[in-house]
């Protein structure tokens, strides 16, 4: 994810959880999941994709949560990308 300046942007208090995962992991010297700063800036999307992905992980299937879980782990392993 590219969107200039916002790996740089101050943590705003609205920024909730994401920004304090953000300032943690600025003080290690890591770097947090690229999503985070997104929704950090923009908590209303934030909430939007968590009640989707509840409603997608959770929510009525044939398959269950557990089976759910390993794909969405083994598609993120594939794509080298932090679960």
């Amino acid at each position: 994810m590219y969107l200039p300046g916002l790996h740089s942007a101050p943590v705003t208090p609205e920024a909730g959880r994401f920004g304090r995962v953000i300032e943690a992991a600025r003080r290690q010297g890591t770097e947090p999941p690229g999503l985070y700063f997104l929704f950090a800036a923009r908590p209303a999307a934030a909430k939007a994709m968590g009640d989707f992905m509840q409603e997608v992980m959770r929510g009525p299937s044939e398959l269950s949560p557990a089976l759910r879980e390993r794909i969405a782990a083994f598609t993120s392993a594939r794509n080298r990308c932090r679960f």
